[in-house]
């Protein structure tokens, strides 16, 4: 009010945000979440271990950088998490006279204490359009509707469709998986393309009349496969039979769709196998998942690679979508002119995360010692002698009749480390793809005492994340 940063306006605006907690929840910042809330509002990463309280810790920078008016955004992993977090802190921010708002994949929601939904899990969220959720001073949502969001607005004819402000301030929950494991993960908005299913058949005819380390070259490791000068020759003798070529040189400007077409459907034909990256179902090219081996409906491979299996495979050719934009959760984040991070894990990744984003990583203490023991990864000098030691300790925890949990990274994995059990006569589940029918009850007994369950890493973590629009 009088010319102060916000810096100078922190410790009151703490103060005033944990008296109103205590008020509203009944719930009062321990000092170690004023100290958390400190390092958010320096644009941050705060490592708070499991439990320490990240979600109310936020509330204080997020209520300290709304007051400039511009917005502060609170991005978490699931739908389910924006709800509740919006719902759970709305009454903090309301009696402090903010808004807050949550979007969702398919709604969008601002807290409001004199509505009643009729819903008692979610009484005071008010319904709102897409916009009115972003004119909110806090909003909640996923990483993946905030950058679809973005995305969108970049597409529309008129500024007063967009829904989005200028990005101000973000805290992203659970960084080191959205910042580091997803930062390359496109998001992508598609549109139909031209009709051009015949030219795929054609392709799909031609390219198996070209022959390996002759006319083109495989490299199995970055899944890439390249025509060598002879097998460019025998592709455009071969479309100049068909009539296609409209050049001499097959990399002629005016021959560009054709090398398209031509690249789809020797990756095709060369580096994706049925029943194994894919497999045909009903007349549909249906994707395998490459971790749990589940089969996912409704994905498409992009660029035209689909279409090339469907010509390849003899089933219908489905129209083609093009790219009309993308951007990466890298790119989308850096565009936040003061960006923040929490999460439990954060340390280890501490340098990419200065490299890539310019962010520190502070390590908060708890509030009571800590009686967890997280031991330091063990390193073994190959792949079976860390099963082997997996095994044995397995096998400790078993005797001595504590339940056991192991996550592998694939279907693979965890029948090799089951095969190995076995052996041993360790009595235990396998959670994976293969078995997804008996998920809950493998689940719900993985508790009991020496109860051993493997399973794959996608099923221990499951997020609700928006599907995203087209691409694999």
């Amino acid at each position: 009010s009088g010319g102060e940063t916000l810096d100078d306006l922190l410790i009151e605006a703490f103060a005033v945000v944990r008296e109103a907690s205590r008020r509203t929840l009944g719930q009062r910042h321990f000092d170690v979440q004023l100290i958390g809330g400190i390092v958010l509002h320096q644009g941050k990463i705060a490592e708070m271990k499991t439990g320490e309280g990240k979600t109310l810790a936020a509330t204080l920078p997020v209520y300290l950088n709304a007051l400039t008016g511009k917005g502060a955004h609170v991005v978490t992993v699931n739908d389910y998490l924006a709800k509740r977090d919006c719902h759970w802190m709305g009454p903090i921010y309301h009696l402090l006279g903010l808004s807050v708002a949550s979007i969702q994949h398919e709604a969008s929601f601002v807290f409001d204490p004199d509505h009643d939904s009729g819903d008692a899990a979610w009484r005071h969220l008010r319904p709102v359009n897409r916009r009115q959720a972003y004119e909110a001073d806090v909003t909640y949502g996923t990483n993946n509707e905030f950058g679809f969001d973005y995305l969108r607005d970049n597409m529309v004819l008129d500024l007063s469709q967009c829904v989005q402000r200028p990005l101000h301030y973000a805290i992203v929950d659970e960084v080191d998986y959205i910042l580091i494991d997803e930062a390359r993960t496109p998001l992508i908005i598609s549109g139909p393309a031209v009709e051009a299913a015949q030219k795929y058949q054609t392709f799909a005819k031609l390219v198996p009349h070209l022959q390996q380390e002759v006319d083109y070259e495989v490299d199995e490791r970055e899944r890439a496969v390249t025509l060598t000068d002879e097998g460019i020759s025998r592709m455009e003798k071969l479309l100049k039979k068909e009539g296609l070529l409209k050049a001499s040189d097959l990399y002629d400007p005016s021959n560009y769709m054709l090398t398209h077409y031509l690249e789809s459907a020797l990756k095709a034909h060369v580096l994706f196998r049925r029943d194994r990256e894919y497999v045909v179902k009903d007349g549909q090219v249906i994707i395998v998942d490459e971790f749990t081996g589940r089969l996912m409906h409704g994905r498409r491979y992009s660029e035209g690679l689909h279409q090339a299996i469907e010509a390849k495979e003899g089933v219908q050719v489905q129209r083609e979508n093009i790219t009309l934009a993308t951007i990466t959760f890298q790119n989308y984040f850096r565009l936040y002119e003061k960006l923040a991070g929490m999460t439990g894990t954060a340390v280890t990744e501490a340098e990419e995360f200065h490299k890539i984003y310019k962010l520190e990583v502070v390590v908060i203490p708890t509030n009571e010692p800590m009686i967890r023991i997280d031991n330091p990864d063990q390193i073994y000098q190959n792949e079976e002698a860390k099963f082997r030691a997996v095994a044995r300790e397995i096998e400790e925890r078993h005797t001595a009749e504590r339940p056991v949990l192991v996550g592998t990274v694939s279907i693979e994995k965890s029948e090799h480390l089951s095969e190995m059990l076995q052996r041993k006569g360790i009595p235990h589940e396998v959670l994976n793809a293969k078995h997804h029918e008996k998920e809950a009850g493998i689940v719900a007994q993985a508790g009991r005492l020496r109860a051993v369950t493997v399973a794959t890493n996608c099923l221990l973590y499951t997020s609700d994340a928006a599907d995203e629009e087209d691409s694999v």
